[in-house]
């Protein structure tokens, strides 16, 4: 088996007749301005999202149950004066409704006629 003469980056090595490229070598080859901006941004969305990434998970997740109490208020007894718009939505919060119940500490379904796969 021939080895190639000339590898695909500078500092690649062949050894046994494989490419390998050093574990340690952080250089990275961008084939262009546009390709190392995006790098860029990403690198900075990381560095400033990466401490606030469980706060801002938190709060997603305290919205979505606020937004299934309102919905589902109603058949919980909560009285609500957009029941009847709320009531509209109900299906497409069928798929996240197990997810819900489960992490209020409900391990049933709170419904009658509401349920989940419990």
């Amino acid at each position: 088996m021939s080895e190639p003469t000339t590898p695909s980056r500078h500092d690649a090595v062949f050894i046994d007749g494989e490419e390998r490229i050093p574990a340690g070598s952080l250089r990275t080859e961008a084939k262009s301005l546009k390709e190392r901006w995006r790098a860029f941004k990403a690198g900075l969305n990381e560095y400033y999202y990466a401490a606030y990434r469980s706060t801002m998970a938190r709060a997603a997740r305290e919205e979505d149950d606020f937004f299934m109490l309102v919905v589902l208020g109603e058949a919980l007894g909560i009285p609500n004066p957009m029941a009847y718009e709320t009531a509209e939505l109900w299906p497409y919060l069928r798929e996240d409704f197990h997810e819900w119940h489960t992490r209020l500490g409900l391990e049933d379904s709170p419904f009658d006629h509401f349920s989940c796969c419990c």
